[in-house]
């Protein structure tokens, strides 16, 4: 078993797909007509799966984001990614710091959800596992 993806409802499509662009996704396709609006799979560069879907259904525009507290993306360098970031318009919040080489940034999408950026420490593995909280 494994988890896919999570699949976000936004409000106004094309203003989603320009900010999840801007963060580094490229879209890889659409299922346009579903019980629950149109449905557009976002990718990562070096992630072999989709790993966001965007939900996209006019009559249903985003009124409440507490169900999903945020979600985090994996970044080698998290300076040059928030430097990255205002370039393409993106505004993250200082880099923090926790020591250790482990650092966080957040941003937040065009309809409130939050990402968590994190810059692992040097050699620790891509990812989470319960080696990290031995």
């Amino acid at each position: 078993m494994r988890m896919l993806h999570p699949g976000l409802r936004v409000t106004d499509l094309e203003r989603s797909l320009a900010f999840y662009t801007a963060v580094g996704y490229a879209k890889v396709g659409t299922v346009p007509d579903t019980p629950y609006g149109s449905l557009t799979m976002l990718q990562l560069p070096g992630d072999p799966f989709v790993s966001l879907e965007l939900v996209h259904d006019p009559a249903r525009p985003v009124t409440d984001i507490g169900a999903v507290n945020h979600l985090v993306i994996q970044v080698d360098d998290l300076a040059a990614t928030i430097a990255e970031l205002a370039g393409r318009g993106v505004e993250a919040e200082p880099l923090n710091d926790l020591g250790g080489g482990m650092r966080t940034s957040m941003l937040t999408d065009p309809d409130g959800y939050r990402i968590e950026l994190v810059q692992w420490p040097p050699g620790h593995p891509a990812g989470m596992s319960s080696s990290d909280f031995a």
